[in-house]
């Protein structure tokens, strides 16, 4: 799903957000990804919340079954193996960077913030540190726009996978 097709969030995406992340949702301006049954898996936010802090975190993974599997895989030591890879494949590194100016471009339209200019989420573009941000972006943005993220579903497809319910 491309960030300009996220849908509208309605009610009922709002309290089965609240269900999914067992806290009210902040900052949420549409749903990026949707699970095959329709319920949101990853939040599109907006560049600064209703209280006036910052957010980088313009995708964000919601799914519970989605957040353990990659929580697995961040449990594994994955994100150290995955910064030196950037380091010494250029053309990953060249890839993770043209995502790291996507993710930039997509909260750009939600609203310019000064204090977070030039800063995506994850890591990017030099480090892998949140492969939950960098999976969402992934299902948001589509296959081929993060390497790292589209990696990290690979990874996880025997555990969850979104052409598969597990909510």
């Amino acid at each position: 799903m491309t960030p300009t097709a996220a849908t509208a969030v309605t009610d009922q995406d709002l309290v089965v957000l609240a269900e999914q992340l067992g806290r009210p949702p902040r900052g949420v301006v549409g749903i990026a990804a949707r699970c095959v049954c329709g319920r949101p898996l990853v939040v599109r936010t907006a560049p600064r919340l209703d209280d006036g802090t910052p957010f980088p975190t313009t995708y964000y993974l919601t799914c519970p079954p989605a957040v353990a599997a990659v929580s697995t895989l961040e449990a594994s030591g994955l994100m150290k193996e995955l910064t030196a890879r950037l380091a010494e494949d250029e053309e990953l590194a060249a890839a993770y960077r043209r995502a790291h100016e996507a993710y930039l471009a997509d909260r750009e339209e939600l609203g310019h913030v000064e204090e977070i200019a030039g800063i995506s989420a994850g890591g990017m573009p030099t480090r892998v540190k949140c492969l939950h941000v960098l999976a969402g972006h992934a299902l948001a943005a589509g296959p081929g726009v993060n390497p790292i993220g589209d990696e990290v579903l690979a990874l996880v497809r025997d555990e969850w996978r979104p052409d598969r319910c597990t909510c």
